[in-house]
C-alpha cells in the first residue's frame, strides 16, 4: 500500500489538493501535527469536494505518534536529497510512504539526517527552491505507482463517467 505523510502541513489547498490525489491513486494520506488550518477550513476542502468522502486520511498527534502506528518504507522528499525518486525500487511488498516537509522549512534536519539513503529531490534548475507540495506529491505518487504498475487504477476513462469509448462514438 502507498502512503501520502505530510509532515505539519501550513496550507489548506495544498492538503486538499493531495486529498484529491490520494483518492485518485488509491493512496492513504497521514498528517502529522500541528497543523496549520482546521481540517475543517473551506479553502482545504474545496479541492476535494466530492472525493472527500471516499479518503483514506489518518491524523497523527505528532511525528513519534505516525512512527508507532505505521510500519514500512520511509522515503524522505527534501531539496537537499541527492537522488532522485526513479533511483528508488518502490517495487517491494512493504508499505511505501512518502513524507513531505512543511512548506516553509521542510522535513527538520535531525529527522533526515537520520534516513540519508532515503533522502530524494526532484531534479529541477537553479532557479527556484522547490516545487509546490501538492504539484511534488502528485508527481512522486505517480513515479511509485509506474513502478508498481498502476495497482487497482484504470488506464482508460471508467463507465461510471464518460466511458471508455467516449471519443469513438459520434
Amino acid at each position: 500500500m502507498n502512503h501520502i505523510v505530510l509532515y505539519e502541513p501550513l496550507i489548506p489547498q495544498n492538503t486538499g489538493n493531495i486529498m484529491r490525489t490520494c483518492v485518485a491513486t488509491n493512496t492513504t494520506l497521514h498528517l502529522i501535527k500541528p497543523l496549520g488550518f482546521s481540517l475543517e477550513d473551506k479553502q482545504m476542502r474545496r479541492p476535494g469536494l466530492d472525493y472527500i468522502k471516499d479518503l483514506k486520511m489518518v491524523v497523527h498527534e505528532n511525528y513519534q505518534a505516525f512512527l508507532e502506528a505505521t510500519d514500512g518504507i520511509y522515503y524522505f522528499v527534501t531539496r537537499y536529497g541527492e537522488k532522485r525518486p526513479d533511483q528508488f525500487d518502490f517495487t517491494h511488498d512493504e508499505d511505501v510512504y512518502l513524507i513531505f516537509g512543511k512548506e516553509t522549512t521542510g522535513v527538520p534536519k535531525e529527522i533526515l539526517k537520520a534516513h540519508l539513503e532515503r533522502c530524494m529531490r526532484l531534479p529541477m534548475t537553479n532557479k527556484v527552491r522547490s516545487l509546490n507540495l501538492s504539484n511534488t506529491a502528485a508527481i512522486l505518487i505517480y513515479e511509485v505507482l509506474r513502478q508498481q504498475d498502476y495497482p487497482g487504477l484504470f488506464a482508460f476513462e471508467p463507465d461510471n463517467f464518460k466511458g471508455r469509448n467516449f471519443l469513438k462514438e459520434d
